[in-house]
């Protein structure tokens, strides 16, 4: 695709850098009308969506594809718009005609340098200064999408927002990356406050007991992980090297938790307003991209690296589920099996599930003997619920079956769970 558009409007100088072509919201409109037939379009996603950018984009544009990661609602529904991600958020979740890529985070790089290469890239970042932009709280696979975009001679299309927060590592992008911007002052969207129910702070004192002293931390989304950081506010000494943060990490460095000479790494972060404040031009933060937070022979050199995250199932195998629900795509692999494999081989680190024994809404156990669909992690150090501690490394695999059922189900489904486990071959009493 050539890039030999037409530029309209004024051009915004910036201080040691080039020019950008900062335009009106007709003038984008006019851009993206000069699009191929059936393009494919990269945007950031989580909490850092363009999102008027995208609104152009959906009305000048009959046909396109669409690639985000955890797409929030929002998202635009309506015939002419194929959704493609390999991690599914609320706004793709359910949707008919959903292209789901199972692909472990840290390789969806490749995903996009290989197989579905874009054709414009939609970012939200700050105004310009000195030369740059920064990608704010969602640099993810925004990074490698920009590459990707350039070498097929495609389009990078920035939302300039002063709310965004401006973050350092590989988050800074040079101003003359960009092909054409508007201008958006909005907030930032922030995640709905998930309510911290017993089970869950039950859970988090039972996975924080498992941590070890000076150790680095990685955790997923959700209550369970948020609960854990609330019970680590009294340690010293630890460190953060994970996919993404949120207000908890805040909280360990308020109350000084976290070592002060070792930055906190990320690739996303999303949370409140006061998370958002507390980022910009943070030189405790450091955004890298996804290849390096989830490779996971970078994590493996971190001593004691501790990986904590949830699921919807495990089995008798030891074997977690968190991407399916009834056989149908709920988010997909994400970071978790790259971190899974990064603890195991670090130092003194330790794989941790966590989750509940026994869903309340759909009244089932999250125990059942073997995962009717795939797996999404295998072969973790313990698995947790409100109940108790499974010790899974090291064990045979009778005496993991036999841990889960007495530590993890829930006590209504053990006799069930041990007959089941019997017919599977497991050696129960």
């Amino acid at each position: 695709m050539s890039r030999s558009f037409v530029i309209w409007g004024h051009f915004a100088e910036i201080t040691g850098g080039e020019d950008v072509r900062v335009i009106s919201e007709s003038q984008l409109a006019a851009v993206l009308a000069g699009l191929p037939d059936d393009p494919r379009v990269v945007a950031g996603g989580n909490f850092a969506t363009p999102d008027r950018a995208l609104r152009i984009l959906d009305e000048t544009v009959a046909r396109y594809r669409l690639f985000m990661l955890n797409a929030q609602k929002g998202v635009p529904d309506r015939d002419g718009v194929v959704l493609e991600t390999p991690f599914v958020g609320a706004g793709m979740r359910g949707r008919e005609g959903l292209r789901y890529f199972p692909c472990r985070l840290s390789l969806v790089p490749n995903l996009l340098k290989e197989t579905l290469p874009p054709d414009v890239v939609l970012i939200q970042t700050t105004v310009p200064a000195s030369g740059a932009v920064s990608l704010g709280i969602e640099v993810n696979i925004l990074p490698a999408a920009i590459e990707a975009v350039r070498e097929r001679g495609g389009l990078v299309i920035a939302q300039f927002n002063p709310r965004m927060p401006f973050t350092y590592g590989d988050a800074v992008l040079p101003a003359d990356e960009i092909d054409y911007a508007i201008e958006a002052d909005r907030p930032l969207a922030a995640p709905e406050p998930r309510p911290r129910t017993g089970v869950a702070r039950r859970i988090g004192q039972r996975v924080a007991s498992l941590i070890p002293p000076e150790a680095t931390l990685q955790l997923g989304i959700g209550a369970i992980p948020d609960a854990v950081l609330d019970s680590l506010r009294g340690r010293t000494g630890l460190a953060v090297w994970s996919e993404m943060f949120s207000d908890g990490v805040l909280a360990l460095e308020r109350a000084g938790a976290l070592r002060p000479d070792t930055p906190i790494t990320a690739s996303f972060a999303f949370g409140s307003p006061e998370l958002y404040a507390w980022m910009h031009r943070n030189r405790r933060v450091r955004m890298l991209r996804t290849e390096k937070t989830n490779d996971p022979a970078l994590i493996a050199r971190r001593p004691r690296l501790v990986s904590v995250n949830s699921a919807l199932q495990v089995d008798l195998y030891a074997q977690a589920n968190a991407a399916r629900v009834r056989g149908m795509i709920y988010s997909g692999f994400g970071g978790q099996t790259d971190f899974v494999v990064g603890a195991l081989h670090s130092p003194g680190g330790r794989a941790i599930i966590a989750l509940p024994s026994w869903h309340p809404k759909a009244e089932v156990s999250t125990v059942i003997p073997r995962l009717a669909g795939p797996v999404t992690s295998f072969q973790h150090s313990f698995i947790v619920s409100e109940q108790g501690t499974a010790a899974i490394w090291g064990h045979d695999a009778s005496e993991q079956a036999r841990q889960i059922i007495d530590h993890v189900a829930h006590p209504s489904v053990r006799d069930g769970l041990r007959e089941a486990g019997r017919e599977l071959g497991f050696h129960l009493p």
